[in-house]
């Protein structure tokens, strides 16, 4: 066991595994970086949460959400955002995933333009997944990462051309409690800004940003409220090192049904250090079961029913797109989930042709760019963004969308038509319990059913569940006349950890956190209240502390 101490500046202690790299990432002056950023921001992100609980208070209470009219001048106003970076300009097509050595230099390898490396939902955020990934991003931006795989007896390495390196750190609600500061578990997004930035800001601006940079994408938020402290660290940030402002540019994931109704004013907030938004289209779907949580009249059909062509969701995209070009912004869409099945072809090309109706009807409504999970969904993204796009690098300018001006509140939260299945119980069900037991082993991005799923679809599974289960919701189809309640989920726990058992075979079931995520979820599904996140509780379990005689378990 290695013995080492990190050297912490006054007022932070470090109860994560001792690594000398580790040590050169969680140096002193990096680590003093972030205590100032935490001890100058710990009280407006504890009353942005405060507010969180008062929004969900009002809404389980029957209110809806809605545009604010105390903000209605930044909406009617003609006002734009600080001009794109020319190195930020195109991006078709932007790969993402978790920040893993070999991962980090197949996306930056990938024909990607972008790269949204994950320390987020992608991530199970272990201190070695985290530290890692922060010695792996340093190595990417300063273009000596290497990777040896002893299996294939390969050596990876940057190409010469690379995507460009968006980061994503988490949201506002997940501590870091590997790293307390004054005695508090530290901020998770503060932690993995600070690092990040301190650490690349130099070699980012003069090799991947022209002279900007660096570059993020910022999950989870509700309220313009928490851009408006982002845009605060951000300046920070800027002032420390000595670099201009608007320098440091960030992409906001509308991924909460609150936030649709703010977007005029995240953009307005954040107006230097924006680079536009994102339909975060599973986490949304998630933030309206939760919003709605009270709400029975509001109940979703199973979860693959609820795509982009449903009326809410159509409109969601539609009045982003109108936004972010009216703020003269990228409008990004969303994340094409599958991946190739390579022992079926007929399969693949019938995922593939859903891929491709998919990003033609992001890029005919005027999305700039679009997401793909793997590399193999890339050539086919792409083709379908150049071909009707041509040379341009976005659309800003030449798609308006001003149709999107008359959506209603109506229109934003207009209830999804479906069918509640029995089957939709059964997926939510064993999707939920293995992408939780990968995460409690430390793998946030797991491939389930040909699809590459991170942690929003646990959260959809977990909530709809919740919601079904709390309303004795009436099954139709294969479930016709049945009615969710506890006895009857209780048996589809039961016959789906079988089904698991008898998909993953019986030593890797025995083997993995199966059990213990089953446990998990189950709970979680039925208790009384439903959690706000179901990673906040899940993280308990994977927080280990290591004092000097070896580590200790936050939570056996």
């Amino acid at each position: 066991m290695d013995l080492g101490t990190y050297d912490v500046p006054e007022g932070v202690d470090i109860l994560g595994r001792y690594d000398a790299e580790f040590a050169k990432i969680l140096a002193k002056d990096a680590l003093k970086f972030v205590a100032e950023l935490q001890r100058e921001f710990r009280n407006d992100i504890k009353h942005a949460l405060e507010r969180r609980r008062e929004a969900k208070k009002k809404y389980n209470e029957g209110s809806l959400p809605g545009f604010d009219p105390a903000t209605s001048d930044i909406r009617e106003q003609e006002w734009v955002c600080a001009p794109v970076p020319p190195a930020a300009a195109d991006r078709k097509v932007e790969i993402t995933g978790p920040v893993d050595r070999k991962m980090v230099i197949n996306a930056l390898n990938s024909a990607a333009k972008v790269f949204m490396a994950d320390l987020e939902d992608a991530l199970s955020p272990t201190w070695e997944n985290l530290i890692s990934g922060q010695v792996n991003l340093k190595d990417a931006v300063d273009g000596t990462i290497s990777f040896h795989d002893k299996v294939r007896n390969r050596i990876y390495k940057l190409n010469d051309q690379t995507a460009k390196l968006f980061v994503r750190p988490r949201g506002w609600h997940l501590p870091e409690a590997h790293i307390l500061i004054d005695g508090e578990p530290a901020t998770g997004c503060l932690v993995d800004f600070g690092l990040y930035f301190y650490h690349n800001h130099s070699a980012f601006r003069r090799t991947q940003g022209a002279g900007f940079g660096p570059f993020f994408y910022l999950p989870k938020m509700e309220h313009s409220r928490e851009a408006k402290i982002w845009n605060s660290v951000f300046e920070k940030a800027e002032d420390v090192v000595g670099i201009k402002r608007g320098s440091i540019r960030a992409t906001v994931l509308i991924e909460t049904l609150p936030a649709v109704f703010q977007m005029n004013e995240i953009l307005y907030e954040l107006k230097e250090h924006s680079v536009g938004l994102n339909c975060g289209r599973w986490d949304y779907i998630f933030s309206y079961v939760k919003t709605f949580q009270a709400h029975p009249d509001r109940l979703l059909p199973d979860r693959v029913q609820v795509g982009m062509t449903q009326h809410f969701m159509k409109s969601y995209s539609d009045l982003l797109i109108r936004t972010c070009h009216r703020r003269g912004v990228h409008a990004m869409g969303g994340m094409a989930a599958q991946i190739p099945i390579k022992d079926d072809p007929v399969a693949n090309e019938a995922a593939l042709e859903l891929v491709r109706k998919d990003k033609l009807r992001e890029v005919k409504a005027g999305h700039d760019g679009t997401w793909a999970a793997h590399p193999g969904l890339i050539p086919a993204c792409m083709e379908i963004f150049n071909n009707n796009m041509g040379n341009a690098s976005n659309q800003i300018d030449t798609v308006k969308r001003e149709d999107a001006a008359n959506l209603t509140e109506q229109d934003l939260l207009q209830i999804p038509i479906g069918t509640r299945t029995m089957e939709g119980l059964r997926l939510n069900t064993r999707v939920g319990i293995q992408y939780l037991a990968a995460w409690l082993s430390g793998s946030g991005c797991v491939p389930l059913y040909n699809l590459m799923e991170d942690a929003a679809t646990a959260e959809i599974s977990r909530v709809q569940n919740w919601q079904w289960l709390k309303y004795g919701v009436e099954l139709d189809e294969d479930g016709l006349g049945e009615k969710v309640n506890k006895d009857l989920f209780d048996r589809v726990v039961e016959e789906e950890m079988a089904r698991i058992e008898k998909e993953v075979g019986t030593e890797k079931f025995e083997k993995g956190m199966y059990k213990a995520a089953c446990k998990i979820f189950t709970r979680q599904c039925t208790s009384p209240t439903l959690d706000d996140f179901l990673t906040l509780d899940a993280y308990n379990y994977i927080v280990v502390h290591h004092a000097k005689e070896g580590p200790v378990k936050a939570l056996n």
